[in-house]
């Protein structure tokens, strides 16, 4: 019996499977869930995305299950906590734009929204449909991407470049990024198209 066909980027790792397979590219709208890919795109910068996930448990039970009203309290001791915490990247800049991105997401809130409707209203609340046959087409950031990060620095967050913007795009389906051979591409083209 042969094995699925997946993108060419899915190690066979049963934990990296696991979120192409379930995760990646559907369309997310779960306000925490969106902090939470957002914080750890941010981590991954200069890592693997594999060294992510496998740290992703960790972040959970650190960042109190990425809680932003929470984090957005958090000080300068839990700061020292984080940075004595194995189970995530000890990277202190990353530590602190996650308290700050908390405190942006809060304000964004409060401005009438949130991340939810903040990056859907981007595309009017339909994913963007790619089809590309080879990993290779598919974009590190687009034009969109570098829009999305500029703006989200004006808002005040961190770690958001349009790399970085891309691949939260990618992860929470706002872009249909899996290529056409990959048996995820069209169960994820008709998910976004029951929204």
């Amino acid at each position: 019996m042969t094995d699925k066909t997946r993108c060419a980027w899915c190690s066979p790792d049963p934990l990296y499977r696991a979120y192409h397979d379930k995760e990646w590219g559907v369309p997310l709208h779960d306000e925490r869930a969106l902090f939470e890919l957002l914080t750890l795109e941010g981590a991954q910068a200069g890592l693997s995305w594999f060294t992510i996930l496998k740290k992703r448990e960790g972040y959970r039970r650190a960042f109190h299950d990425f809680d932003a009203e929470r984090i957005a309290r958090y000080t300068e001791v839990d700061v020292a906590r984080l940075m004595a915490d194995a189970g995530i990247v000890r990277n202190r800049l990353k530590i602190e734009a996650t308290i700050t991105n908390a405190r942006a997401t809060l304000a964004l809130r409060e401005s009438g929204g949130g991340l939810d409707a903040y990056f859907w209203n981007f595309v009017d609340g339909r994913p963007i449909a790619n089809a590309w046959t080879d990993i290779r087409q598919v974009p590190a950031c687009t034009p969109l991407s570098d829009t999305i990060g500029k703006d989200l620095k004006k808002r005040g967050f961190k770690f958001v470049g349009s790399t970085i913007v891309y691949a939260h795009m990618q992860a929470m389906g706002l872009v249909n990024d899996h290529t056409t051979d990959c048996f995820r591409h069209r169960a994820v083209a008709k998910l976004a198209q029951r929204k």
